[in-house]
């Protein structure tokens, strides 16, 4: 069964293509939103970690994929409780 998943698209700083991800998760550690997306909709394509990087005050969000290793790590730490919480429920 699929569900309906948020979508964002982003524009890859490698290609300058756009791409389109679907969001599975979402958090905000320290003031700042992050999400965890995947390539497919159904949620078994390649994961990316993107942090928003907008401004207060801005119209739309601004996401860059996360590339620091520490931050990866940590964010990745959080999303991977937060999904193994959903899986007891």
């Amino acid at each position: 069964m699929m569900t309906e998943r948020s979508r964002i698209k982003l524009t890859s700083p490698e290609d300058g293509q756009d791409v389109e991800l679907f969001v599975l998760e979402q958090t905000r550690i320290s003031g700042t939103d992050y999400l965890l997306a995947t390539d497919t909709p159904d949620g078994d394509g390649e994961a990316y970690i993107l942090k928003d990087t907008s401004r207060d005050g801005d119209e739309e969000a601004a996401y860059e994929f996360v590339e620091d290793d520490r931050e990866l790590a940590a964010i990745s730490d959080v999303f991977s409780q937060m999904l193994d919480d959903i899986a007891l429920v």
